[in-house]
This record gives structure tokens, sequence and C-alpha cells, in this order.
């Protein structure tokens, strides 16, 4: 009786346990069931996939001129460079570092003075600003509009109870957006982006576009902004430095010159005399006159020199791979689409007949317990 009692509940296990081979016959047997639900899952991923818009991207990659720290650090640099270890040895000559200029591509007024670029489709059927063409010639999957058809008519019926917007005065300012203009930004945030690689300071800006030719050219236009804007950025002090020098070297010139003719014309007018007068006017003249002309010859020293430091610090980039108009579109990736779409069909399918397949004893014996 014991061996008895101790052999029932592993044979009650036995028949809880899930038999595989069981399993698999079950499914062959509903194979149909499963190559059905795989059917549709491809007619809904071709639904899917031709529905979204084709997107082309563009990448540019810049290698910037900056001063080596690792140099200066000898072995120990090097070897922290090849680890990928950021040592945060950069020189101070660089106003900003390579690793803002991500948020810089991304700020408000580096992307509001891309609104005035124009832009023309590949076909040439379509030639605007940029502004307009994220505004008014993007195209979405066809259930972004269902799903965007109730909130047009709520914010279209708040519009007629609502005061009109201030009208613009046509100045581009990041002070105060429209509300086109901010979702235009938005927008052109998701789809402009730059990245820097920490080991080896190569900067990748990158654009998404609905059209090649536009994806291309405005990659173009975003990395010329950005070369001026980190130039203007470094040379802003030198150049500052420059106009102050250029003025007083004018002022200084003039000066030279005046006492230059005043100089003259006492010489001039007082030919063959000789007095004491004479000659400490002379003398006053001629020490105002070599006065002037060593401030003038400073001035025009230092003027060399501001020219020569601007140039020093304008930076150089190396174009690594520059914009190409792209020939494939970047997505959709259709058939990663179908292969998900499938893979859920057969998951889901295979789930709905497994928890079929566990109710279903629980009804036959509740069936039994009534009859």
């Amino acid at each position: 009786m014991d061996m008895i009692q101790m052999s029932s509940p592993d044979t009650d296990n036995n028949t809880q346990e899930i038999d595989l081979i069981e399993l698999a016959k079950q499914l062959w047997s509903k194979r149909k069931f499963i190559f059905k639900c795989c059917g549709i899952a491809v007619v809904a991923g071709l639904i899917v996939a031709f529905s979204i818009p084709k997107e082309y991207s563009t990448s540019v990659k810049l290698a910037p001129e900056t001063s080596d720290p690792t140099k200066k650090m000898g072995n120990l640099g090097g070897l922290a460079a090849m680890a990928g270890i950021n040592l945060n040895t950069s020189s101070g000559s660089d106003a900003i570092s390579p690793e803002l200029y991500p948020d810089v591509v991304s700020s408000v007024p580096f992307l509001l003075e891309l609104f005035p670029v124009q832009v023309t489709t590949e076909k040439g059927n379509y030639s605007a600003s940029l502004y307009d063409y994220m505004d008014d010639n993007q195209k979405s999957a066809w259930w972004s509009y269902v799903i965007q058809a109730p909130f047009k008519l709520i914010g279209g019926v708040k519009e007629l109870f609502s005061k009109e917007e201030p009208a613009s005065n046509g100045e581009l300012t990041s002070f105060r957006l429209t509300k086109e203009q901010a979702d235009v930004i938005k927008d052109l945030q998701e789809r402009i982006s730059a990245s820097v690689d920490k080991k080896t300071s190569v900067i990748t800006v990158a654009v998404q576009m609905q059209d090649p030719l536009i994806s291309a050219s405005i990659t173009q236009v975003v990395v010329d902004k950005l070369q001026e804007y980190i130039t203007n950025y470094r040379t802003q002090k030198a150049k500052q430095d420059l106009e102050f020098t250029e003025k007083v070297f004018g002022e200084a010139r003039e000066s030279y010159y005046k006492a230059q003719r005043a100089y003259a014309t006492f010489e001039d007018a007082n030919k063959n005399i000789i007095s004491a007068s004479y000659r400490t006017e002379q003398e006053r003249l001629k020490n105002e006159m070599t006065l002037t002309f060593n401030v003038y010859n400073t001035l025009a020293q230092k003027l060399e020199q501001d020219k020569l430091r601007v140039q020093e610090q304008t930076p150089v980039y190396t174009v690594i791979q520059p914009a190409t108009v792209p020939l494939k579109p970047a997505s959709p990736k259709k058939p990663l689409i179908l292969i998900g779409f499938v893979f859920l069909a057969i998951f889901g399918s295979i789930g709905y007949l497994f928890i079929k397949d566990l109710f279903k004893p629980k009804e036959e014996n509740d069936d039994f317990l009534i009859e």
C-alpha cells in the first residue's frame, strides 16, 4: 500500500506534464490554421510596408583640425586614446568641444537658419523653401490620417472660438515661434542629427528626408552652416581684436600723416631762417612726427599679428565622406516588416491553440459532472 501511495503522485505528475511530441502532432494537425494566419500576416505586412513613405538618408563624415592632446602626454595619452578613455585634455584653443556639435545642430537658432533654404525634389516637380516643404509636402501612412482626424476636428472647432494669433512680421526668431514653426522644428530635430566619435573625433552629420535630392542638399547645407558656426565661434574674439586694431591703426596713420604734413609745411615756410624759436618748433614737430610714426609702425605690426591669429584660429575640416544622393531608401525595411508579421502570426496562432487546449479539458470535465 505504501508503494502504491508513493507512486501515485508520480503518475499524477506524468499526466500533467506536457508531451512535446503530442503537442507537435496537434500543431501539425492545425497547420492549415497556422498557414492561414501566416498568409493573412503576409498580406497585412505588405499593406503596412507599402503604406509607410520612403525615407532617404544621407551622411557626411568630417575630420576637424584639432591639436592632439595625447602628444603632450606621451605614450600614456596614446594608450588612453586607444582604450577609448577620455582624459579631458582638450586644448584651450578650442572654444567649443566637438562633443557639443550634436547640441548645436539640434538647437532652435541653428534650425531656424535652414527655413529659407530652397529645395527641389529629384523629379523637379516641386521647388520651395525647406519650411514650406516640411510643412505642406510630407507624406504619412494612411492610418496616421485616421488617428489624427479626430484631433484635427477638435482643433478646428477650438480655432473657431479662440482668438487669432498675432500676425508674424516675417522675422524668424527663436524667442517666439508659431505652432507650425514649432512643429517643423520638432520634425527637423528628428531628421537631422550629428554624432562625434570620441576615439577619432570624426564628426558624422546625417539627414533623413522623403526625397533623395533634398536629403543630400540639406546635408551639405547643414555641414556648411556647422563649419561656419564653429568658425565664427572660435574666431569671434580674434576678429573683435582685429577690428579694434584696424580702427586704431587707421587713426594712428591719419595722425602720422597729419604730423608729417605739418612738419613739411613748417620747413617750406621757414627756409633760410635760423633762430631759436625756429629750431624749437622744428624739433617739436619732428619729435611729434617721430612719435606718431612709432605708434603707426607698432600698430601696423600688431595688425599683421592679429590677421595671422585669425587665420590660425580658423578651423579646417577634412571631408572624409562627402554628401551623395542616395540611390536606395533607408526605410521602410520591407523584408523585416514581413518577417516580423509572419513571426507574430506563427507565435500568435500557436499561443491561441495552446490556450484553447488548456481550457478545453476543463469544459469537458464540467460537462461530464453535469451529466
